[in-house]
């Protein structure tokens, strides 16, 4: 449909909105889709609007299958936590699932999965989603549940005691009896002093047993509402419908009052932190993180690029020196963080049994003065290149693919369509900018690291910290 007839469209729909909250706003639309990708073709095009009430739309027709994904994206995640709640945000992604006003605890999934419906949520930093991915004729069952738990959720006792006691589980299973989760943790922990990516998505556990009701519904009333919120969604669905049916469910609920953040950003990092775990495992564990760029910033698509050279991959130059060739480890990988504000750029390598963390540490540390001295060469930057591109373009596959890419760049980055932005960026990376961006970031006095050495079964895990060891 074009803007001229989406235009109209609105303006009818609008004539017959109850109250100025169910009126839609035409924001335009912006192409989705690689520009280079020589198809020849249009590009379709996600369209956006805004209800009076300040909810967001991001619409995306695509009717390669009937089916299609609803995601609503809620601009809140563990940063907007303060010391003392934290986890509140993670907590929320139990609780949605849980009672309201006018469905009975476990009838939200009771009927999802009577009509064939998948759904999930996730919580992290800086956002948090909910999804359904269902028949297209299920459209108005997504619509109705999701609007259903925005405005009605019950957040009495029982169901804030029952879901704190799911959570705090779910923490000593993946962070406190697991190796490598609280090992991250304490990663975090060291790396962040004042900036709130400091503290896990999870929250401490003292935060979780102490949570109440009214802790849930001043968060509830806070950040769970239509103008902290955006709707996707992509699939086999007609524009009018689609606003028609938002419009109903969604224009009676109240905005609130979102405060502004009050973030105060990591300082500079000027010397090496170490911590020294003990714990069950059968081989000495490393991870190292440095100061990583925003996902925003220019030398984010960059650092992807050259963390694919180092870690992407049988054929990348850590797994081929370390696991391949020296077998020194049996598992190498790094990952630079798509966070909204500078985060890490993490390494993680399991040592083979015998084999030290130094080892392996001044293993990494020749491969990295070598990308930091020499340009890698063309083959090295295409296949780099090359599979990023494919990861990328494989993940838009599905309509629950588009519509979580579309979500998430538009959450973190304010751009619907900055998966394909990347994209372009990916192409246009030189060896050139892959050694500044090594200089600029493997910095050693900047690093943080974690080291985890086995522990004998009959003694206790102690930690240590060595500040500028």
């Amino acid at each position: 449909m074009s803007d001229a007839k989406l235009a109209t469209l609105v303006d009818r729909l609008n004539d017959d909105a109850p109250s100025p909250s169910a009126k839609w706003a035409f924001e335009g639309a912006v192409a989705f889709g690689d520009p280079d990708g020589g198809l020849g073709v249009e590009l379709p095009r996600v369209f956006r609007f805004r209800l009076g009430n300040g909810l967001r739309l991001l619409l995306l027709v695509d009717k390669s299958a009937p089916v299609l994904s609803y995601f609503t994206w809620f601009r809140v995640g563990s940063r907007h936590e303060k010391p003392g709640k934290t986890g509140l945000a993670h907590l929320f992604e139990h609780l949605m699932f849980n009672e309201t006003e006018r469905l009975a605890a476990s009838e939200f999934d009771r009927k999802l999965e009577e009509n064939g419906a998948e759904s999930n949520a996730a919580t992290w930093l800086d956002w948090t989603y909910y999804y359904e991915s269902l028949p297209k004729d299920r459209f108005k069952l997504a619509v109705e549940l999701e609007s259903e738990r925005m405005a009605r959720l019950v957040l009495r006792e029982p169901q804030v005691a029952s879901e704190k006691e799911v959570v705090a589980n779910e923490r000593r299973m993946r962070v406190d009896d697991d190796v490598e989760g609280t090992a991250n943790e304490i990663l975090y922990k060291t790396a962040f002093t004042c900036h709130p990516y400091h503290w896990p998505t999870i929250g401490w556990m003292k935060d979780i047993e102490n949570f109440t009701p009214e802790d849930c519904v001043a968060f509830y009333r806070t950040y769970y509402a239509p103008n902290n919120a955006t709707v996707v969604v992509v699939g086999d669905v007609s524009e009018k419908d689609v606003l028609t049916r938002v419009r109903d469910a969604y224009g009676a609920i109240p905005s609130s009052d979102i405060p502004e953040e009050d973030t105060q950003p990591e300082p500079p990092q000027s010397e090496l932190r170490t911590v020294t775990l003990r714990k069950p495992t059968p081989s000495e564990k490393l991870l190292v993180g440095y100061r990583g760029p925003a996902l925003g910033d220019a030398d984010h698509a960059t650092c992807v690029v050259l963390n694919e050279i180092l870690f992407g991959g049988r054929a990348s130059r850590l797994y081929h020196d370390l696991v391949t060739t020296r077998e020194a480890c049996t598992e190498v990988r790094g990952w630079v963080s798509t966070f909204r504000d500078p985060g890490l750029y993490e390494l993680y390598f399991t040592a083979r049994p015998g084999i030290s963390g130094d080892a392996i540490l001044a293993a990494l540390d020749t491969q990295l003065t070598r990308v930091k001295s020499e340009l890698v060469d063309a083959e090295e930057l295409d296949r780099a290149k090359a599979r990023l591109e494919l990861g990328l373009l494989q993940s838009l596959e599905t309509t629950s693919g588009k519509a979580e890419q579309i979500g998430f760049y538009d959450t973190v980055l304010g751009d619907p369509a900055a998966a394909f932005r990347r994209l372009e960026r990916y192409r246009r990376v030189t060896a050139g900018e892959v050694r500044t961006a090594a200089r600029r970031y493997f910095v050693d006095e900047a690093r943080t690291i974690v080291r985890v050495h086995p522990e004998p079964e009959t003694e206790a895990s102690p930690v240590s910290e060595e500040a500028g060891a």
